[in-house]
């Protein structure tokens, strides 16, 4: 079997966890925490950043930092994984769904569109005329590690006192390289931004996440949000609802193994998406989707589109994995999902199509030429 996407420690991992368990530091109090936050903002060039348990929870704490709050609306796209969408509704807001772009990521000429002739400014903020409810902010995800068009969603959310959240989970490494956002990378561009450490992405604490903040003052909240809101800890005095969010030890002596081995790791995926790009190049019943010219891409995820109308994407699936290759859609669109059928939408026209007509092809780290060309052979009988 090859599979779709395994994580590769090839470091120092191991030896900064045995470090961490023979100090006996192995909950969220440790050195190791904090050289992986330290890193980490060197790394993406911020003041700094905090570690924590999940994605989601980076994700969470961002909207409540946005000031989200029950019977308020964020913009957010329809093709995503769910993870995004959750926390609107742990603050008992609502999600408003946009369509996709041919990138996959969130279609800001609609989005400019929809701000333009559904919604209105009001003393109270943005006002969407059709559900009577304000919308805060807006939540874009880098979906696959491509960089959306950050340049124009920063242009709209300024004209519209809208906050901007980052989803950029999947987007550790990507960066601008053309224009005036140049040099800044995905999660560092938006009031806040998001990121995940989960087995399956670029490098990996296991489970894990972590938040950058455009204020230092919305950083520091989120670590004192994120560790039980402890306002004196030897007395156990609390004057705000915290979460239980931090980063172990543990986690963080792994994620400082797999960060020094980032870079490499970006240049192999790039390579590889290259390598199947060149396989596929003269094919017409599939294609791979490019990644942004204007960002140097992690290209965390591979998207092969089904082209020609004779190719179902289920049965493609099955013949891949009958194959000893494993493959998956694209996330069932999440204002089908049954949460969130309800739920506005606006224009939603190119996310059908996309998530029917694309497949992830397999795309670890340590995958090799030969894997590569035994999937493109897997594929030449469709």
């Amino acid at each position: 079997m090859i599979p779709l996407s395994v994580p590769v420690l090839k470091g120092n991992e191991k030896n900064y966890m045995d470090d961490a368990i023979c100090n006996g530091w192995v909950s969220t109090a440790g050195s190791y925490v904090t050289r992986f936050e330290k890193e980490m903002a060197d790394y993406l060039k911020v003041p700094a950043t905090a570690a924590l348990q999940s994605g989601t929870a980076a994700l969470h704490l961002s909207m409540l930092l946005s000031g989200i709050e029950r019977n308020q609306e964020v913009i957010v796209p329809t093709l995503t994984f769910i993870a995004a969408i959750n926390p609107i509704a742990y603050l008992g807001a609502h999600p408003v769904f946009m369509d996709c772009d041919d990138t996959l990521n969130l279609d800001c000429v609609k989005l400019s569109e929809f701000l333009k002739s559904e919604c209105e400014k009001t003393k109270e903020g943005l006002l969407n005329r059709s559900s009577g409810r304000i919308i805060k902010a807006v939540l874009v995800v880098h979906v696959f590690g491509n960089m959306a068009d950050m340049e124009t969603l920063l242009r709209l959310c300024s004209q519209y006192d809208l906050k901007l959240i980052e989803d950029a989970t999947e987007a550790l490494g990507t960066r601008y390289t053309k224009g005036s956002l140049k040099g800044k990378f995905a999660g560092t561009i938006g009031d806040f931004g998001a990121y995940s450490f989960n087995g399956n992405k670029i490098i990996t604490t296991g489970g894990g996440g972590m938040i950058t903040a455009r204020r230092d003052e919305d950083l520091i909240k989120a670590v004192y949000l994120s560790a039980q809101a402890k306002d004196d800890p030897f007395s156990y005095v609390h004057n705000e609802i915290g979460y239980n969010y931090r980063m172990t030890n543990i986690q963080a002596a792994l994620g400082v193994g797999q960060l020094e081995c980032l870079e490499d790791y970006i240049d192999r995926k790039t390579y590889n998406y290259n390598y199947y790009k060149s396989i596929l190049k003269d094919w017409t019943d599939v294609s791979l989707l490019p990644f942004c010219e204007r960002a140097r891409n992690n290209h965390w995820f591979y998207s092969l589109l089904l082209n020609s109308k004779s190719l179902d994407r289920d049965t493609l699936m099955s013949h891949l994995r009958e194959s000893g290759i494993e493959v998956r859609p694209v996330w069932k669109l999440n204002h089908t999902q049954v949460m969130y059928q309800n739920c506005q939408t606006y224009r939603i026209e190119k996310a059908p199509f996309y998530q029917s007509h694309i497949i992830n092809l397999p795309c670890s780290v340590n995958l090799c030429e030969a894997d590569m060309d035994f999937v493109a052979n897997a594929l030449k009988p469709v």
